[in-house]
């Protein structure tokens, strides 16, 4: 399979300088150094490396604990085997969306919480960065964070040490240390360890698929048989919580920006997607066979139990690895969006102010209350949010061509052409705010049932109605808009 997607083509940007591959040595330099660059635009001259790189980054972060625990999930809701890898297939597709996205990433040279500045505006964008790329980001890292540590409490206590307080607090410490190292060290790290890192999860998660498809029950029915509109109910439920995933990385441009301005879209969207994808299904994938024979509600007590005895400790820590490569992405995209936000500080910096916010919220979730379970279930309702915000930036690579100007992005000047009216891109942000109001609408959560899904039985909607309202409504208002403004790179 990927053998069919193409490499890069060009080795030149134009300049008669190589971008393809940057020198081992130089590469080598690249991932000891700290990453100078945040939200300034990227010059052509230090553009590097090849869209299949993608691939590994995207994948570390798939093969991970909350994979499984929502691949269970999927039979806990009642479906059966069948019907529930099919909403794992489907759910997955959301990929190509991210792929999509990330395009815009070496076509302006910026990351995406830049780029949707020509989505919102530059004064729009900030509350934007404030919402959906910091607070959401922050909140999943301290859920993640939380996973880590308790399979870490775990670990610990088969060698003998008492998980009280203090231990407890100084795992979640360095597990959180671990991960912002990464985040600090920046972009070159990241692409340099993540093929590794995917490797040795992969090779652990094989170990894990094996036992699990020995014991699977590939005959299994759940006691109580979905029908009807509880049927479609159940599935598009399951298909919103594994799209989630996905629809959370509106920032993938954030990891392709680096990539030469010539490296061919289908071959950047492909190997993001893939990588997103594969993961995702499969791992999921093993949660589902999982729990047709064990009870998934605690997925690691329970794995442990129909594990060979000398891999629990394995598996123990390829969760914690897993957990610790999702998270330094966040965390790394949580940085920028900070700093988008307005905030004059270094890039490095505002990825420890993260981590200091997210680990403050998983010791208090964790030692003090249950306020993680509370943050858990209000993160139901992003997906009004982000479903719409997505839609909206993937619209705009399509009326603009994907072609962006970087320089005229980091211009936050009311001279700007991104300022619009009041620094408010108002057709970005009152399609937003539509897609939002109608997915709200059409939501069904714990915490939150709308009136339209109410009335249809309890049917969650809100995915594709807030997605296809908000892509409507900027369609319409900005197509005259983009075909005026000169804001768009040549």
């Amino acid at each position: 399979m990927a053998s069919t997607l193409p490499d890069p083509c060009p080795d030149t940007d134009g300049t008669g300088e190589s971008t393809a591959d940057a020198p081992p040595a130089e590469e080598q330099a690249a991932a000891t150094r700290i990453e100078a660059h945040g939200i300034d635009h990227i010059p052509d001259s230090e553009r590097r490396g090849r869209a299949r790189e993608l691939f590994s980054v995207w994948a570390a972060g798939g093969i991970n604990y909350l994979s499984l625990v929502v691949g269970g999930a999927l039979i806990l809701m009642g479906l059966n085997l069948w019907q529930a890898l099919a909403v794992l297939v489907v759910g997955n597709l959301f990929w190509i969306l991210t792929g999509w996205l990330s395009v815009s990433g070496p076509a302006a040279g910026a990351p995406s919480e830049v780029i949707t500045r020509a989505l919102f505006g530059v004064i729009g964008n900030r509350v934007n960065n404030a919402i959906v790329g910091w607070v959401i980001s922050v909140c999943y890292f301290a859920l993640n964070l939380s996973a880590a540590a308790v399979a870490a409490f775990s670990l610990v206590a088969k060698v003998g040490i008492p998980v009280n307080t203090g231990v407890k607090a100084a795992v979640i410490v360095v597990i959180a240390a671990l991960t912002l190292v990464i985040s600090v060290y920046g972009h070159a790290l990241i692409m340099k360890l993540y093929l590794p890192i995917a490797l040795v999860l992969a090779a652990a998660f094989l170990v894990v698929a094996v036992v699990v498809v020995r014991h699977a029950d590939f005959g299994y029915v759940p006691a109580h048989h979905l029908t009807g509109i509880d049927l479609w109910a159940t599935v598009l439920a399951g298909v919103t919580l594994i799209a989630s995933g996905p629809l959370s990385y509106t920032t993938s441009a954030d990891f392709s920006r680096y990539l030469p301005r010539t490296t061919p879209k289908r071959a950047i969207v492909g190997w993001t997607a893939l990588g997103g994808f594969l993961p995702g299904v499969l791992v999921s994938a093993l949660g589902v066979l999982a729990a047709t024979t064990v009870d998934m509600a605690d997925p690691q007590a329970a794995l442990e139990k129909i594990l060979p005895g000398w891999f629990a400790p394995v598996f123990l820590l390829a969760l914690v690895l897993g957990t610790i490569a999702i998270n330094a992405l966040t965390a790394y995209s949580a940085g920028l969006a900070l700093q988008a936000v307005g905030l004059r500080i270094r890039r490095s910096v505002s990825v420890l102010f993260d981590g200091t916010a997210a680990v403050a919220l998983t010791l208090y979730g964790l030692l003090v209350s249950n306020f993680l379970d509370t943050v858990n279930n209000v993160l139901q309702l992003t997906v009004i949010l982000l479903g719409p915000s997505m839609a909206i930036y993937a619209t705009d690579i399509v009326l603009r061509r994907n072609r962006y100007d970087g320089p005229a992005l980091a211009d936050e000047s009311p001279g700007s052409p991104f300022w619009y009216r009041g620094g408010v891109n108002w057709a970005g942000a009152l399609s937003l705010l539509a897609g939002a109001a109608l997915s709200a609408l059409c939501v069904d959560t714990l915490y939150f049932t709308g009136p339209i899904s109410a009335a249809l039985g309890h049917v969650d909607l809100a995915l594709p109605v807030g997605m296809v309202v908000a892509c409507a409504c900027y369609t319409l208002t900005m197509r005259r808009s983009v075909a005026l403004r000169n804001v768009t790179a040549p």
